[in-house]
């Protein structure tokens, strides 16, 4: 019993702090979602009306319904760009290459960086007149590919999501090499005595073994990408760039609750429940994972 009571004695801070700071605005969003409110003036409860709005009502549905498919495919651009590349330059580190020290600090520099500088930095490298891509492009003969490519709506996405993998590919390289350092070596050397080699021992061995770093990964890499916003409100706006085809779930809760361009009304209730919908989302995820 008294064990208990430390042990209680001690989560009770912890608690109220996280009640505080956590659980209670949590609560109390998910209260203005059941309100229509501009952020000043009286609040009209209006049930599960916003809900309602963003499911079945046009606008608010064909920009909600739009914002989670860009999520989705960004998800999916990152999934591509960011872990498989990051797969691949974790397993040429442990190979044992010279200099690999180095190049784990160069790789792992973009994430200490931060976002606006990141995003400040790669609007100019896109810069359709100025930037430095277009014209390394013209200078190798490819200038048939050079286009704004963030004021494209066919490149403005996929081309947002490389900036985003470039930023993290660091972390999650470094994920990968703590799961490949994991496996004892004596299966390695099992594997080449009874004549494995590359993809074999990749697919038989070092796959297998790092199933739950693959798991960690997605799961960080989907959440992340469902709460995104600073970076695409630092190279596009928070008009979610070209006729809305970066225009995330973050992007499209900002402009909600806080007003747009245009001098449009912000809508809080409307965008609590933008908020609410994407945290239970992430509760959903987050359960998943814990049952995985």
């Amino acid at each position: 019993m008294r064990f208990r009571k430390r042990v209680l004695l001690y989560l009770v801070p912890a608690f109220v702090i996280y009640s505080a700071f956590m659980l209670i605005p949590l609560l109390m969003s998910m209260r203005v979602a059941l309100y229509e409110y501009t952020g000043i003036g009286d609040m009209t409860f209006i049930g599960l009306d916003n809900f309602q709005r963003l499911l079945f009502e046009s606008p608010y549905a064909d920009r909600f319904i739009n914002a989670i498919t860009n999520t989705l495919e960004f998800f999916l651009y990152t999934m591509v760009f960011q872990n498989v590349t990051a797969l691949l330059l974790a397993l040429a580190l442990t190979r044992g290459l010279k200099l690999t020290g180095l190049f784990r600090t160069i790789i792992f520099i973009p994430v200490t960086i931060s976002i606006l500088m990141i995003g400040f930095i790669w609007t100019l490298i896109l810069n359709p007149n100025i930037g430095v891509l277009n014209q390394f492009l013209e200078v190798i003969g490819l200038e048939a590919w050079a286009t704004a490519w963030l004021g494209n709506e066919a490149t403005a996405l996929p081309t947002v999501a490389v900036v985003n993998a470039w930023q993290y590919t660091g972390l999650m390289v470094m994920l990968f090499i703590a799961g490949i350092q994991s496996i004892p070596e004596d299966r390695f050397e099992a594997a080449r005595l009874d004549g494995a080699k590359g993809w074999n021992i990749f697919r038989h061995i070092i796959f297998p073994a790092i199933i739950p770093i693959v798991g960690i990964v997605t799961i960080m890499t989907l959440m992340g990408v469902f709460n995104q916003f600073d970076l695409i409100y630092a190279m596009v706006g928070s008009t979610g760039g070209p006729n809305y085809a970066v225009d995330l779930l973050g992007t499209l809760f900002y402009r909600t609750a806080f007003g747009g361009v245009g001098g449009q009304v912000p809508q809080m209730g409307l965008g609590a429940a933008i908020a609410t919908m994407t945290f239970f989302y992430d509760l959903y995820v987050c359960h998943r994972h814990a049952l995985y």
